[in-house]
């Protein structure tokens, strides 16, 4: 549910970091907590991202809520597809529905994000503090 190989934000942003280069989205625990996911307001090409600010906004049969980039840098590529066809943030959140990508200005900032197990972990917490 929660891939090794990605980056985490407390958030709920995910980051797959390759040559330098982020790809982002949100978790598979910020869409199940949105639902159905209606509308997405990604960044423009070029944009500059800065980690923990604005990026967008996704909009869902519940409520819309602001995406922060879990990194810093300039955004190369926008999922377009998302346009046509936002319910893939729902359907494949670590695939098909990512948001963008993002030409890392400074990758040791990926350090201070959180691996899948301490991710889950966040999240457990977060359901506790919910029931407490």
């Amino acid at each position: 549910m929660y891939p090794g190989d990605l980056h985490y934000s407390e958030n709920h942003q995910w980051a797959r970091v390759e040559s330098g280069v982020a790809t982002v989205g949100i978790t598979h625990y910020a869409q199940e907590q949105l639902g159905e996911v209606v509308y997405i307001d990604l960044p423009n090409r070029d944009d500059e991202a800065r980690r923990g600010e604005f990026l967008g906004t996704v909009e869902s049969v519940k409520a819309t809520s602001d995406i922060n980039s879990p990194v810093s840098g300039r955004v190369i590529e926008v999922n377009t597809s998302l346009d046509d066809d936002p319910a893939q943030i729902n359907q494949d959140p670590y695939g098909a529905g990512w948001l963008a990508k993002i030409d890392l200005s400074d990758p040791a900032e990926v350090r201070a994000l959180m691996s899948a197990q301490e991710y889950v972990k966040h999240i457990q917490r977060l359901g506790e503090q919910k029931a407490g």
